[in-house]
């Protein structure tokens, strides 16, 4: 985090710039700013903010301008850099540590720069103090005579900084360095006669006399014609000495001779070489694989000054693709090769900036006595030795952007790789930072690391046991060398004998430990290091029993709200905890679930997502088929969520259904094996969408758990409800004799339960068996039946359907006139117009089909046609499908049958 009043008044975060707002805002909080951790009060602030009388209310605006300042940094986590703004009787404090404070480290640079003795210092930190400069100071705020006298005086300071910085170039002999930057600031200063002195003796020491001479005439000009005066004694002195062309070697005589700078040892005339200096810790043994990591690294650190950020999850190889990259390419950099450790996640502290400096000073060849006691003098003197020279820097474990910021290298040929658990945005946009992902190793490379601890040898002779080793690790390379070393400990321990016990979830992490390294020990660093709702939410992701979350499943988890949740997604993605999946979905590697289900995350968790589960699979099932009776009553225990998913349509719901099967099938078998049998049958019936939509696709065993559950919680109306759609399912397998027991079973119990739409539904269903089985007078007296179950509870969804499928039945049996009559009352069902496009198609081509089996033609025809038109219209392939094949029956067109297969190669494609 910085606050900066040198240029646009602002407060950069590693987010990106705070939306500070209006003028008035923004010159609030520079008055604070202007006296970090001093009280300013409110009349001094409603000072800053109106130059003339202030208005009535002035004391609410201040009020209403802090109290947002205050929700700006807490949103930030401003607490965590030691930022806060506080109210102190009639005034306000804005702490903070002060090095937060451009100007602060712009004042503290340049006090540096003045007690340097040796000049190429002063320079070096000269020129850091005045790059923290983005333009005028105080820029974008109302002026008011204080914050412009600030203003004033900052810029003031920025002038005299220029001129020691023109007067230290002049003490190394660099005269033409020293005209360049005063010519600058005189040509936007040219009544500062300080200014064109300095600038007119800079030029006569560089030979151009002639320049300094029109310098001098042009200001004279100046003063004369905007103030009316002559110009002052400093200037005419340098006028004179000018003129005559004497007192240059004087100058000169007095300028000390330039203190040399360190410089790594070049090649000898007989090519031998002096050791470049060099850092890094051994090459890494046993590396494999990463050639395109390797690539992308390289690719990052072409250009000017490159900051290459290797970012991954703990334990994935960070630092040791950074250091074998580093080893391979080591003759690129002359200029040496520097390594720190940040130690960012660590239980023995971090170094601090100065320390790794001071080690880097010491490399490059500067003297003891002569390395600084500031980090920022000992930063700005690293930036200028760097600058000749083709440096490779090596930052690794870094935790933040704020701990490397510092030890970047100034130089235009020099590479800087830096690693991190963290994603480190606020590098990528302060400082281009170019990202190299890592992430696990492929099966091969898992299996070749393995054998280069082990031996090629004992890994061919158990190449299978290999690849499952290779598999629970995760293709982590930490966990696979940790897993390596128990095997070499063991010379007669079996591959297969260790993938088995890594195959207990219960002991995994515990076998992927050894001493105090290990999967669990990284990650504990980790998960450490986080905030602590951001920690929280981390700890209940292990009771999920999916593999993927979003928002609304982790607010669930974990008792919050949805942003609030997504905010912790967010940060837990950043450390590499979580991986993005698709928008809006995140994922655990299998290694990091099994450690967070050690966390504590209290016992309430697993049943408030379970029912996030059930609230969101019923919200689907509306949009999927609206106006259909919900399927079932919630428990009276429910958790109900704060906040459930929203579905625009049908589609949008089906998308959801599809994406989440496997972790809403997950969610059952976790309640059935909880005991929580209520959740299991719940979670599953609300399903039906999907099943009916994929009838086909395997959920016969899920059914039957659900089955099991319905029993078990000894709910009346679950078990047939269950078993009808349980026995539908079986009829379209062609499973029908078993459909037929339970659909049966399905109907007496509805009944028995008191509960006629579940009776209704349950005549459908098995009305389709006994059709099946060659019985359709049995199949349209159970439809009619429905039927009127159906409209007598008030159910006109099931009504419709009974009517359809009766009408079905009766097109079966070539019974014409009553199917048409049926699909006609089937119409009739609360009128036409809330009908779903679904139901609208399918009774459209029923009543086509009558229409043709009773001779009229053109009637008929017209309408399929209008079905096929409405389906293909909203996409209903099936429907297009049913609607096309009817038709091509009385008409063989072309045209008809490319629209046909076309549906039919869609259906297909989704199916």
């Amino acid at each position: 985090m910085e606050f900066r009043l040198l240029g646009a008044i602002s407060v950069a975060t590693e987010a990106g710039e705070l939306p500070l707002g209006p003028a008035k805002r923004r010159s609030l909080l520079a008055a604070l700013l202007l006296t970090p951790n001093r009280p300013v009060s409110v009349d001094h602030l409603t000072g800053a903010l109106w130059d003339h009388e202030p208005p009535a209310q002035a004391r609410s605006v201040i009020q209403g301008h802090v109290s947002r300042l205050r929700s700006l940094l807490a949103g930030t986590d401003a607490e965590m850099y030691g930022v806060e703004l506080v109210t102190q009787g009639t005034a306000y404090v804005l702490r903070m540590p002060e090095t937060l404070l451009d100007a602060h480290r712009f004042e503290e640079l340049v006090t540096l720069a003045r007690g340097q003795r040796a000049p190429d210092d002063a320079v070096a930190m000269y020129q850091e103090a005045l790059s923290l400069w983005q333009g005028p100071a105080l820029t974008g705020a109302y002026p008011s005579p204080p914050l412009q006298a600030a203003a004033h005086a900052l810029e003031e300071l920025r002038l005299a900084s220029v001129e020691s910085l023109a007067g230290a170039y002049t003490r190394l002999g660099e005269h033409a360095r020293a005209a360049a930057v005063l010519r600058a600031e005189a040509g936007a200063h040219p009544l500062r006669e300080s200014l064109s002195a300095a600038l007119m003796r800079a030029l006569q020491r560089a030979g151009r006399r002639s320049e300094a001479l029109d310098w001098f005439h042009r200001t004279r000009r100046l003063l004369a014609d905007e103030l009316g005066v002559d110009p002052g004694r400093e200037l005419a002195d340098a006028y004179a000495v000018a003129l005559s062309g004497k007192g240059e070697e004087e100058a000169d005589a007095q300028v000390p001779p330039p203190v040399p700078v360190p410089v790594p040892a070049r090649a000898t005339a007989t090519g031998a070489r002096s050791d470049t200096v060099d850092l890094l810790p051994r090459m890494p043994r046993g590396f494999h694989g990463r050639g395109a990591e390797l690539t992308a690294l390289s690719r990052a650190a072409a250009g000017e000054a490159p900051v290459c950020l290797i970012t991954g999850p703990a334990g994935v190889g960070k630092t040791a693709l950074a250091v074998h990259w580093a080893h391979r390419n080591r003759a690129g950099f002359p200029g040496g090769l520097l390594y720190a450790d940040l130690r960012g996640f660590s239980d023995t502290g971090e170094p601090t900036h100065l320390e790794i400096l001071r080690e880097f000073l010491l490399a490059l060849g500067v003297a003891p006595r002569r390395v600084p006691e500031s980090t920022q003098a000992a930063s700005a003197l690293f930036r200028s030795l760097a600058v000749g020279r083709q440096l490779l820097v090596v930052l690794d474990n870094a935790r933040g952007s704020e701990q490397v910021r510092e030890l970047l290298p100034g130089g235009p040929r020099c590479v800087t790789l830096v690693t991190s658990r963290y994603r480190l945005r606020g590098l990528i946009a302060s400082d281009a930072a170019r990202p190299v992902a890592v992430d696990v190793l492929e099966p091969e490379d898992s299996t070749a690391l393995l054998a280069a601890v082990l031996g090629t040898e004992r890994v061919l002779a158990e190449e299978v046991a290999a690849r499952r080793l290779a598999e629970l690790c995760g293709g982590l390379p930490l966990a696979l060398r940790v897993a390596a070393a128990r095997l070499a400990d063991q010379p007669d321990w079996s591959l297969s004998a260790m993938s088995a016990e890594l195959s207990d979830e219960s002991r995994r992490l515990s076998l992927l430990d050894v001493e105090d390294t290990g999967v669990r020990a990284a990650l504990r660093l980790t998960v450490r290091r986080l905030p602590e709702e951001a920690a929280r939410h981390f700890s209940h992701l292990g009771r999920y029993p999916g593999t993927h979350v979003d928002r609304f499943t982790a607010a669930a988890l974990a008792g919050t709200d949805p942003v609030t949740a997504e905010a912790a997604l967010d940060k837990l993605s950043a450390a590499h905890l979580l991986t993005r999946s698709a928008p809006g979905r995140w994922t655990l590697h299998d290694l990091v679930r099994l450690y967070a289900r050690g966390l504590d995350a209290g016992p309430d968790a697993l049943v408030r997502v379970l029912d996030h589960c059930v609230a969101t699979a019923l919200a689907a099932a509306e949009a999927a088929e609206p106006g259909a009776e919900s399927c079932f009553a919630l428990p009276e225990d429910f958790h109900a969520p704060c906040a459930v998913r929203e579905f625009a349509d049908r589609d949008d719901a089906m998308a959801w259904y599809a994406a989440e099967r496997e972790d809403l099938t997950l969610a059952a078998v976790a309640a059935r094996e909880a005991g929580l049998h209520g959740r299991t049958w719940r979670i599953v019936l609300a399903l039906w969408p999907q099943i009916v939509w994929r009838v086909r696709d395997g959920w016969t065993p899920l059914l039957e758990t659900a089955l099991e559950a319905a029993r078990a919680d000894a709910d009346a109306r679950a078990e047939p409800r269950v078993l009808a759609l349980l026995g539908w399912v079986l009829t379209e397998e062609g499973r029908t004799r078993e459909a037929l027991v339970h659909l049966e079973a399905a109907a007496v119990l509805a009944a028995r339960a008191g509960d006629p739409r579940g009776q209704a539904t349950a005549l459908v269903n098995l009305s389709l068996a006994q059709a099946a089985l060659g019985s359709p007078e049995e199949a349209a007296e159970g439809c009619a039946r429905a039927a009127v179950l159906a409209r007598e509870s008030g159910d006109r969804h099931t009504e419709r359907l009974a009517l359809y499928h009766l009408t079905r039945h009766r097109l079966d049996a070539g019974q014409w006139q009553s199917a048409l009559d049926t699909a006609t009352a089937a119409f009739a069902v609360d009128g036409p117009s809330d009908l779903s496009t679904a139901s609208r198609v399918l009774l459209l081509t029923a009543a086509g089909e009558a229409l043709l089996g009773m001779g009229d033609e053109a009637g008929g025809i017209r309408r399929l046609e209008d079905a096929a038109r409405e389906a293909e219209a909203s996409g209903y392939d099936e429907g297009a499908v049913r609607a096309l094949g009817a038709l091509l029956r009385v008409s063989p067109d072309l045209g008809l049958r490319a629209r046909h297969d076309t549906a039919m190669a869609r259906l297909t494609a989704r199916t």
